[in-house]
């Protein structure tokens, strides 16, 4: 198969997505620092570059957070070319593949939240390059964690309060205010 990359900026201007033509890994993973990405070999070899200050896996897409001072235009080729060597060389995700089947639990409505971050949220965040999780519903507050590009992005506070809670709370009369957890 003849490996083709391409790049999409995210709403975070410190993140861009590498986009690939093979599914790389079934779901997300993050590897926001370095020394998480040890069971990572595609992660692991991105932190040898000094410019690397992130790592984010889903579907087709490794979504790459730079340091402060790097310029796109700069490491943008060089990223490029070692994504696709990478998926050429078959270099792996993640040493065991994670268990993909999404399996939501508690009560009927966190059930239903579950439901509709997965269903109407996360492809939609995954297009900006990021992942949403769902942590809690408590007394009428859910708690999400956001991930990839979405984590540190100056928009995802507009993204979570306009978008995310506007929904749930539209789907779900239960809910007054979804909030971010800090990682």
């Amino acid at each position: 198969m003849n490996i083709s990359v391409y790049t999409e900026a995210t709403p975070n201007p410190a993140t861009m997505k590498f986009i690939v033509n093979k599914l790389l890994i079934n779901g997300s993973v993050d590897y926001a620092t370095r020394e998480s990405a040890e069971k990572s070999p595609f992660a692991k070899e991105l932190y040898k570059f000094n410019f690397v200050n992130g790592v984010f896996f889903a579907s087709n897409f490794v979504t790459v957070t730079k340091t402060e001072g790097s310029d796109w235009d700069d490491i943008q080729p060089i990223l490029k070319e070692f994504v696709k060597g990478a998926v050429e060389s078959e270099l792996k995700v993640q040493e065991v593949e994670q268990e993909t089947d999404v399996a939501f639990e508690g009560t009927d409505t966190e059930i239903k939240i579950q439901q509709i971050l997965n269903d109407y949220v996360r492809p939609a965040v995954e297009q900006d390059g990021g992942a949403i999780s769902y942590r809690s519903f408590n007394e009428g507050v859910v708690t999400v964690e956001l991930r990839g590009s979405c984590s540190g992005c100056p928009s995802s506070t507009v993204t979570l309060k306009s978008g995310i809670e506007n929904l749930l709370k539209r789907m779900v009369p239960e809910v007054t205010e979804v909030v971010s957890e800090a990682l």
